[in-house]
């Protein structure tokens, strides 16, 4: 009956204590402000909680991440905080989006977001369609730096906003952009103008960021640019734009002209965006860049589609900490690709525009660029390329006189040739030997025709490179030409011929006829009094192919060149016509190279090794054919 009872009173007592903690926890319940506050609490442990559990584990953020925020409470600013850490200050500023400059050559606008150039407008310059020249717009550049955080984040600037500020130096203007941490502690960009020049001194400086960047984690700069297009035929631009860089002090590249290319260098100076004849250039100050990342990406697989940009240029390389800090000087050049203008600032940067390798190079140098700077400084330019066309001529014109007496002779010596291969017609090395005995005696060697015309290409190489690359000839007009750096169009095709095109050219067709016809004035006699030789190609059927495919390509390919180019190769064939008919008539006496020839005859000829060479060769051959005649007779 006790234990009965003792578990009746088990039981109320398990009740009475049951009820008095439910009226405990209610008295003890939590007012709606202590329960947000436990919530609050329990997010930042299990943020606590995820933070350690990859602290190994860097944060990569997005720009998503980023909205511009103004006034923010305090539980606003701790998430923030959580997200970006450091820099979430830098998102609750106040500022202007675009921060617009000018001097007597720049219009600039500068972007808050990313704190670098959001346009680039050269006041002095426009397009073929009348509209101003932009290197920079529409966002078709992306300047970012990529870094990492002692709390294991990684940033990106394009994603923050930076503060800008104007101020003076001087004469120049200085614009300053800070992405602050605090007031004192930021990363800035720092664009120092000067009056009348396109070259802006650039700096990237950091200060009292030491303890905030994870220098174990490179800091890498990731510049990309797309070339606008500033050209009437977007193909012909397309081919002299082209990345060009300076490295190892004084070695200069480009990356693949007409397709993709990539390539990774070290200690590099300079690298230029080149369009054409405008240039994005970006020089380093204070020692070469390392390990740099070059990419060219092609954007013209259709001319008729793809029309705005030329190629998508992109260059990446890792920025170098000191103490914590990072501080890099860099200078920016936005302007033409003009030799007189780069030259100015003594750093190579003329190297980028393309004079020709080697030689040619040097010849454009050292010859063409200052003739031409010097006539057009006080003739008009389309007048001042015939007179330098006229001077050339002058100077190769012993060169075609040297040309012309060696026909001269070879037409001297035809009845001798002919009646010797008449002579040996059952022998053809018989003959050929005796041919080239009667040549080496007169002195009539083919050979010392073709050497002289070898001698001219170095030059007629220099110039094809130098006229499309003459900054002075852009929209410089000679007569019916409206731009001497682009082609002429006399008249709008209403349909596309591949290779050539949608339009006339007047040009490229006047030089092509002078070419006509001064082919058929040299080369015509050439193939009358050249020999058919055994065992070699039909010489006078090849020149003949040749009088009339060198017209044709003059017509087609050169319809898209520069009509400067057109205009002096016109000039110039025409100019070699009337020196041939002036050496031809005037300057030529058949009678006395008759008189020359007949003496050079008499006198004894001592073979040299090669044609010591040749000669027992030729021999040997005989030897192998007879041999193999007889064989077949057995």
């Amino acid at each position: 009956m006790e234990e009965k009872k003792f578990d009746i009173n088990s039981i109320i007592g398990f009740v009475l204590i049951f009820g008095i903690l439910i009226f405990m926890m209610y008295q003890n319940s939590p007012t709606p402000e202590e329960i947000e506050a436990q919530k609050k609490a329990e997010q930042e442990q299990v943020e606590a909680e995820k933070k350690e559990s990859k602290q190994n584990e860097a944060v990569v953020t997005t720009s998503e991440d980023y909205s511009n925020v103004k006034a923010l409470d305090s539980t606003q600013q701790a998430a923030l905080q959580s997200k970006v850490g450091s820099f979430a200050n830098a998102l609750t500023l106040p500022g202007e989006d675009i921060t617009t400059v000018e001097t007597d050559v720049f219009e600039l606008k500068f972007k808050r977001q990313g704190g670098h150039l959001a346009e680039v407008k050269l006041k002095n310059f426009v397009d073929y369609d009348s509209v101003p020249i932009y290197l920079v717009k529409d966002n078709n550049s992306a300047f970012n730096i990529t870094f990492g955080t002692s709390d294991n984040r990684t940033l990106n600037t394009q994603d923050f906003p930076f503060q800008p500020s104007v101020s003076k130096s001087g004469d120049n203007t200085v614009v300053s952009m800070k992405l602050k941490v605090s007031e004192s502690e930021y990363l800035e960009y720092r664009y120092e103008l000067k009056p009348n020049d396109y070259m802006i001194d650039f700096s990237i400086k950091s200060q009292g960021l030491s303890g905030v960047f994870n220098t174990s984690q490179p800091i890498i700069l990731d510049w990309k640019q797309k070339q606008i297009r500033h050209a009437k035929s977007i193909s012909y631009e397309n081919r002299y734009t082209r990345l060009t860089y300076k490295h190892d002090e004084d070695k200069i590249d480009k990356l693949g002209q007409m397709s993709d290319d990539k390539e990774t260098v070290e200690d590099v100076e300079w690298l230029s965006y080149r369009q054409h004849f405008f240039s994005s250039i970006l020089v380093s100050n204070d020692g070469a860049l390392k390990n740099v990342e070059l990419t060219s990406k092609d954007l013209v697989e259709d001319e008729e589609v793809d029309t705005l940009f030329t190629k998508l240029y992109t260059s990446k390389f890792p920025l170098v900490y000191n103490g914590g800090e990072v501080n890099k000087s860099f200078d920016l050049y936005y302007g033409p690709t003009d030799a007189k203008t780069l030259k100015t600032y003594e750093k190579g940067l003329e190297e980028s525009i393309p004079f020709g390798w080697g030689i040619f190079g040097w010849i454009n140098k050292a010859l063409f660029i200052p003739l031409f700077g010097f006539l057009s400084g006080f003739l008009p330019y389309g007048i001042a390329i015939i007179v330098m066309t006229i001077l050339v001529k002058i100077m190769l014109s012993f060169v075609q006189y040297k040309q012309f007496l060696s026909q001269a002779k070879m037409k001297i010596l035809k009845p001798e040739l002919d009646a010797i291969r008449v002579k040996y017609k059952d022998n053809k090395m018989k003959a050929q030997q005796e041919t080239m005995a009667l040549q080496s005696k007169a002195g009539a060697s083919p050979l010392s025709g073709c050497l002289p015309g070898l001698m001219q290409i170095p030059v007629f190489y220099a110039l094809f490179m130098f006229f499309p690359t003459a900054f002075e000839l852009r929209q410089k007009s000679f007569l019916w030409a409206d731009d001497l750096s682009s082609y002429d169009s006399i008249a709008q095709l209403p349909f596309s011929i591949p290779f050539y095109g949608d339009h006339v050219s007047l040009f490229p067709i006047l030089a092509a006829v002078a070419i006509f016809f001064y082919m058929k004035m040299t080369t015509g006699q050439q193939m009358a009094t050249q020999p058919t030789q055994e065992g070699m190609p039909d010489m006078g059927k090849m020149m003949k192919y040749m009088i009339y495919f060198s017209p044709l390509l003059m017509l087609v390919f050169f319809n898209n060149y520069a009509s400067g180019l057109s205009l002096y190769y016109f000039i110039s064939n025409l100019i070699s016509i009337g020196i041939m008919l002036v050496i031809k008539n005037y300057i030529i006496d058949e009678e006395k190279v008759l008189a020359k020839i007949e003496v050079s005859k008499t006198k004894p000829k001592k073979q040299n090794k090669f044609q010591k060479k040749m000669a027992e060769m030729m021999e040997q051959a005989e030897k192998q054919k007879q041999a193999q005649q007889k064989g077949k007779r057995k």
